[in-house]
């Protein structure tokens, strides 16, 4: 858990909190103040290790099924984090990433959305692909 990102996720409320709770006795709204933040926390916590745990299983049901550069694509939309890569991978960016030909990155893409490693965000010219954890 970490208490410290939650603060700097808000600095501004924290601190006005703070303030307020330092000019009297009345410590009541920094109390509900702190125990939301810690709440959030938790939160967050909570989700982080969800998203390391879906990620051990997804890698423990393909690790076999991927070819080097699937892999190397794949970790680099987890090592994201939850939010993931941002707007997802198209050809393009699997292109990129992996410096094969666009028609390569088509069939990788297509072969990973068959095997249910990815899943089809979009349609037509502008498909993108999220990890199907």
């Amino acid at each position: 858990m970490s208490l410290s990102q939650a603060i700097e996720a808000d600095k501004t409320s924290y601190y006005t909190a703070l303030q307020r709770a330092q000019r009297s006795n009345e410590v009541t709204d920094w109390l509900r103040y702190f125990v939301d933040l810690l709440l959030r926390a938790l939160d967050e916590s909570q989700a982080r290790i969800d998203f390391v745990l879906k990620k051990v299983r997804f890698f423990d049901r393909y690790r076999e099924a991927l070819s080097e550069r699937q892999l190397k694509v794949i970790r680099r939309m987890l090592d994201a984090g939850p939010s993931s890569f941002e707007g997802g991978v198209n050809a393009s960016k699997y292109q990129r990433l992996t410096g094969v030909s666009k028609p390569t990155a088509t069939r990788d893409l297509q072969e990973l959305l068959q095997q249910g490693v990815l899943t089809s965000i979009g349609g037509g010219r502008s498909t993108r692909y999220g990890v199907n954890l």
